[in-house]
Order: structure tokens, then C-alpha cells, then sequence
């Protein structure tokens, strides 16, 4: 018989040989209740992981792209240094724009901090000019020398002391979440590999009889495989749709709401849960059709 042939044999299955499996019972209860509950966690670890992904791109877009320029001086030279310092960036190959932060500007950034009625005016409060660049960026370390020489009191940030940091950040809580579902599989095929266990030892007279009518071993291994193959498909339909629901109702991504809002898939990424039940399925597949065969190989 073909691949496709088999395939369609064992979806469509064969009354007589599915007999052999109890249709209920604790074991059926348990794989299903297993691949719902497993299928569920791993609805939340993909959109953990592509939802760091999506943090660590843009996170890494908005501070690679801007920077910004303090600059530290007395007050009646500050206004003189700032001209100085936007002359230099308007000829700085690289830089976009280049502008300097109000003093609301500056209050408003300071206000988680110190409270929204900080006097700035009676503070040394440093100038902030806000620097946009270009895709492929500009020479930080020949700007900072430009500064040096003519804006003595001036100190360029960069960002990239704290995008690395966030990226990096991102990135592991992808690997996490990848992780995550490799641990959910591997979780899922440990307790149906028990479940199957349980049903075969449960079922051991009946397999004697079978094998005493002539029923091969694959025969009834096969009865086991699909059955809990099955109903393990069932089980993380079941626990994927419930998980999809569940992540519709977290709130959608802003920018106040920072990652925590963001968990949500988008896009192609709705596709990802829709692998979860044939995967589940597979694993089942495999952990039982192991499972059986060692147990009928130690009835034998």
C-alpha cells in the first residue's frame, strides 16, 4: 500500500480494529484533558516568542535611528553652546535633524521621576537636542571629536549602551518561548505515552485473546496509535481555540502599556496556533506507537 494510501487507511480507520480500545474511561479523559491543557500553555509561548521578536525589531529600529546630545554648561553661555552644537549636526553627514528639547519638553520627561511641578528654571538642568539619522547612520566617534573642539560642555548618547541590553533582552525571552513549546511537546508526549501504557496493560486479556485469533501485534498496536492519536488531536483543538480566545481578550499593543500589551498575534502569525493540533496529533502518533510496541513486546 502507498504512503498516501496508508495515510488514508488510518484516518478513515477500521470498525472491528478500533473496537479494541475502551471508547471512554480514565485514559481518555486524561489525553485529552493533557493535549487541551498543553495545547492552551503552548497558544501563550508562541505569542510570547513572537511577540519578543517583534519587541527586539522594534526596539532596535527606533533607538538605532536617534540619539541624543547634552549639553552642560553655564547658563549664560548654554544658549550660544546649543547654536554651536546644532550648527555641527546640521553638517554632519548622517544626521536627519537635529533639535533642541523645550524646557516643557524637558519637564515632561522628568515628571515620572520628580513630579510634574519640578522648578527646571531654578535647576542646572542640562540642554537635550533630540538627533534623528539616516538608515546607515553617521561617524559617532568623529562627531564626538567635532564636539569636543567646539562644544566643550556637549556629551553625545548614542543609544547603544542601552539598545544592546533591550535587544538582547527580547531576544532570550524569544528563545524562552521557544523553549517553552519544546518543553510542552515533550510534556505532552510523556503523558500520553502513560495514558497508552495504562490503556494497554488495562487491556492485556483482551490482546491475549486477539493474538490467540490470529491478530498481529501491529495490528493491534495500530488500534492503540489511532486511538490516541485522536483523541490527542481533539484534546489541543479543543485547548488551541480556548488559547487563541484567551489572547484575544489581552489588551493590543501601545505604546503606554510598553510589552505587557503587545502579546497578541499578528498578521501571518495567526497561522502559528493552527499548527498546534497536527503537531500535538504527530507527537501522539509517535509516543503511543512506541509505547505499544514495547508494552505488547512485554506481554508477549
Amino acid at each position: 500500500m502507498s504512503g498516501f494510501g496508508t495515510i488514508i487507511a488510518f484516518v478513515v480507520g477500521d470498525v472491528q480494529r478500533d473496537r479494541v480500545v475502551p471508547p471512554s474511561g480514565i485514559t481518555a479523559r486524561l489525553t485529552g484533558f493533557a493535549a487541551a491543557a498543553m495545547a492552551f500553555l503552548a497558544v501563550f509561548a508562541l505569542a510570547l516568542s513572537l511577540a519578543s521578536g517583534r519587541l527586539a525589531a522594534r526596539w532596535g529600529d527606533e533607538l538605532a535611528r536617534s540619539s541624543t546630545l547634552r549639553i552642560s554648561a553655564p547658563e549664560a553661555q548654554m544658549s550660544e553652546q546649543t547654536a554651536a552644537a546644532l550648527r555641527v549636526l546640521e553638517t554632519t553627514p548622517g544626521v536627519v535633524s537635529a533639535r533642541a528639547l523645550t524646557q516643557e519638553e524637558q519637564s515632561r520627561l522628568l515628571a515620572p521621576w520628580f513630579g510634574p511641578d519640578l522648578p527646571l528654571e531654578a535647576l542646572p538642568i542640562p540642554q537635550l537636542i533630540e538627533i534623528s539619522e539616516t538608515k546607515d547612520g553617521y561617524d559617532a566617534t568623529g562627531l564626538r571629536l567635532r564636539l569636543q573642539a567646539e562644544v566643550p560642555g556637549a556629551v553625545l548618547d548614542d543609544h547603544t549602551r542601552w539598545r544592546k541590553p533591550l535587544e538582547q533582552a527580547a531576544g532570550r525571552l524569544r528563545v524562552l518561548g521557544i523553549v517553552s513549546v519544546l518543553l510542552i511537546a515533550a510534556t505532552t508526549a510523556a503523558m500520553i505515552t502513560l495514558a497508552a501504557q495504562a490503556a494497554l496493560a488495562a487491556n492485556a486479556q483482551v490482546i491475549a485473546v486477539l493474538r490467540l485469533v490470529g491478530a498481529r501485534d501491529g495490528y493491534i498496536a495500530q488500534a492503540f496509535v489511532r486511538r490516541f492519536t485522536f483523541r490527542a488531536l481533539g484534546g489541543a483543538a479543543v485547548g488551541t481555540v480556548l488559547g487563541l480566545g484567551a489572547v484575544m481578550l489581552l489588551p493590543a499593543a501601545s505604546t503606554q502599556g510598553g510589552f505587557l500589551t503587545g502579546l497578541g498575534f499578528q498578521g501571518a502569525g495567526w497561522l502559528w496556533p493552527v499548527l498546534i493540533p497536527p503537531l500535538a496529533g504527530a507527537v501522539a502518533y509517535l509516543a503511543t506507537g512506541q509505547a505499544a510496541r514495547r508494552v505488547l513486546k512485554e506481554l508477549a
